[in-house]
């Protein structure tokens, strides 16, 4: 018999864990399996400019590039959800699409199959038998699900949360994300979504939001994002920068650039690295904690080259290199999954595993998006394994309240998937509501994972 204090030798076996941890080399995919890259060099391939030239933009870029790899079978399914689901255009940086079925046989129909079934496919190059085909869309989605331009103080800048501000300077990415919560204006316009524009000059558009920051000293915290900042040209990032840093009552800066993982090659410029390190100085000077946010979804996607970009980044002087990613099916939402991305990139490329968003209940999305329960559960999946503090917090973004833990809720149908929850600050169009505290909002699980019954509600509502 084993003493109480005791532990018998069994119970130290690897393989009785549910998730076991085996370090993992990072390594690049070999980008000359793919005809039309065959010849090109390293030298090339490390280029920004190259990359972003060689862009895969639309159905026949895709064919010249894969050649035969990819069958008729594919580019019907790809052409009839441009035609008919897509709320984003086509744009997949060499080396996001690179990391795309990297092991996969060069057969046909192996690869076609291998591409279909890949995480990262699923959500940077969609096809139609991927949409939910009895609810492709919540009846609750909207185009700016989280309500953001309603909450413009000026153009672009976003004053959600009461010390918070988003302020977005770019409508374009240098790769577009089928999930994007900002398909509302993100990107090119689709047969679907006729998307709104930005109407200032960009010199105007960040005049005013400086402008307002100074006059607004309750916030301390600015995400510059976009789109992308990435596609911001350099020299005007980092002057808009400066003049954030000299506004003394902000003291965070985040940077947000899915870019660091689509196109690290950007990051790696000299003359985007030189001007990272002078706004980190002059941000270290100051007392300001400057970092960069980027948006990886599964452990393809972290490559030696997305490390290197991210070890520069705080070579330079930059505090935090952080990731927020999206939860969804098909795609991370597993706890294996999650657990293998955040390992990589904790221990391999130093990005700190930050958030995992639901995915947003924007049109179309209904195939990607979790119930709040499956969310809950992931979360209890995945404690214990990393450090605390590199334990990403798995959080819903519920239209006009903001982000909450997931089990933050107040209260939960879960036959009819509706979850209520309740904010503890006002937003700007909130100033004067007396309820705005006491209110409960509403939050939807997706149709498809709820009970018979829930599943006949709804459709008796539609």
């Amino acid at each position: 018999m084993t003493a109480l204090h005791e532990v018998a030798p069994t119970q130290h076996r690897a393989d009785l864990q549910p998730y076991t941890y085996v370090r993992q080399e990072l390594v690049e995919p070999d980008w000359r399996r793919f005809p039309g890259w065959r010849d090109v060099t390293d030298t090339q391939w490390r280029d920004a400019q190259w990359q972003r030239a060689n862009c895969v933009k639309n159905p026949k870029q895709l064919r010249t590039l894969t050649g035969d790899l990819l069958t008729d079978r594919f580019y019907d399914e790809l052409a009839a959800d441009q035609q008919q689901s897509a709320t984003m255009s086509m744009l997949v940086p060499p080396h996001m699409l690179n990391t795309i079925a990297p092991d996969a046989s060069l057969d046909p129909e192996a690869f076609t199959e291998a591409f279909l079934r890949d995480p990262i496919r699923r959500y940077m190059i969609p096809v139609r038998s991927d949409r939910d085909p009895d609810w492709p869309s919540h009846p609750h989605s909207t185009r700016d699900s989280l309500h953001e331009a309603e909450m413009w103080v000026v153009e672009g800048l976003t004053h959600r949360y009461p010390t918070k501000v988003l302020a977005e300077l770019v409508s374009t990415c240098p790769q577009y994300c089928g999930h994007c919560t900002r398909m509302d204006l993100v990107g090119n316009s689709t047969p679907q979504v006729q998307k709104h524009k930005l109407t200032l000059k960009p010199v105007d558009r960040q005049e005013q939001m400086i402008d307002y920051l100074k006059r607004t000293p309750g916030v301390r915290d600015v995400v510059v994002s976009g789109g992308d900042v990435a596609n911001v040209p350099w020299p005007q990032l980092e002057s808009f920068l400066m003049r954030l840093l000299d506004i003394d009552t902000v003291r965070d800066v985040r940077l947000a650039t899915k870019a660091l993982a689509g196109l690290p090659q950007h990051w790696l410029q000299p003359k985007v690295v030189e001007g990272l390190e002078r706004v980190a100085r002059t941000a270290g000077r100051r007392g300001v904690n400057l970092a960069i946010h980027t948006h990886v979804n599964h452990v393809q996607s972290v490559t030696p080259l997305v490390a290197e970009a991210a070890r520069t980044a705080l070579e330079v002087g930059v505090r935090d290199v952080r990731n927020q990613g999206v939860l969804m099916k098909g795609v991370n939402a597993t706890p294996d999954d999650l657990l293998d991305l955040c390992f990589a990139l904790q221990g391999e490329a130093n990005i700190l595993p930050y958030y995992f968003y639901m995915c947003d209940m924007i049109p179309n999305a209904e195939h990607w998006r979790v119930a709040v329960w499956e969310a809950q559960e992931l979360q209890h999946a995945i404690m214990g394994y990393l450090p605390g503090y590199a334990t990403p917090r798995i959080v819903c973004d519920v239209p006009y309240v903001g982000k909450r833990w997931v089990h933050q809720l107040h209260e939960y149908d879960r036959e009819l998937g509706i979850s209520y929850w309740t904010k503890n600050y006002r937003t700007g169009i909130e100033l004067d509501d007396p309820e705005a505290l006491d209110r409960r909002y509403p939050y939807y699980d997706p149709i498809s994972t709820l009970p018979e019954t829930g599943r006949r509600w709804w459709s008796e509502q539609a």
